[in-house]
């Protein structure tokens, strides 16, 4: 099964190829030359499955980051992924953020990334809780015992470790989560929707 996977949703853009069990290619793209990371999207999948002898016909599996994240990068890898998936009638599957943030945790992980308003995004027991208080958060994370990944506005609220320092691989984990729920999932283009816990700005 080929799975081609891409997050636009967070500080940088990934995209992952998957043949099977095996990660054939994956590229970190960072904003440049003035252009948001998204901007490059379509020309990174295109030269991923260039380089590897693939054509989008040969995909059987498209995955995206659905968010919390940058609602522009959301749009951008939601849109993509749907258009793709409908023309090219393959399964498409959304993964949250947060579920992908944590897989970088050792064990029990807590991920808090920073929502505005003096809330966090938090993720603990394998489970979205939403847009939750900082001083709920902080009640949360004195009273466990949790391994917790943040962002870097959160890492000097909570502590843990700031995700981008170790600078991850966040679509090779995405790929391995999608190639993993495929299994037992419908994956339907149609029921691909961005994760919106709060609304999108105005203007």
């Amino acid at each position: 099964m080929l799975t081609i996977g891409f997050d636009t949703a967070l500080d940088k853009m990934y995209v992952a190829l998957k043949n099977d069990d095996k990660i054939i290619e994956s590229k970190i793209v960072e904003n440049k030359d003035g252009k948001y990371h998204s901007a490059f999207l379509i020309s990174t999948i295109k030269d991923i499955l260039k380089n590897n002898g693939f054509r989008p016909s040969d995909i059987d599996l498209i995955t995206t980051d659905i968010g919390p994240g940058s609602f522009t990068g959301i749009r951008a890898c939601i849109t993509v992924a749907r258009v793709l998936a409908q023309q090219l009638n393959c399964k498409v599957i959304g993964v949250s953020s947060l579920e992908i943030l944590s897989k970088l945790a050792n064990s029990n992980p807590l991920v808090a990334l920073d929502a505005r308003k003096h809330c966090a995004y938090l993720y603990i027991d394998g489970k979205i809780q939403g847009a939750v208080y900082i001083d709920k958060v902080k009640e949360i994370v004195e009273n466990g015992n949790y391994d917790i990944i943040t962002d870097s506005k959160m890492s000097e609220i909570f502590g843990g470790k700031e995700y981008l320092k170790s600078n991850p691989n966040l679509g090779e984990i995405l790929v391995d989560i999608a190639t993993e729920r495929a299994k037992d999932s419908n994956c339907d283009w149609r029921q691909l929707k961005p994760l919106y816990i709060q609304p999108p700005p105005m203007g």
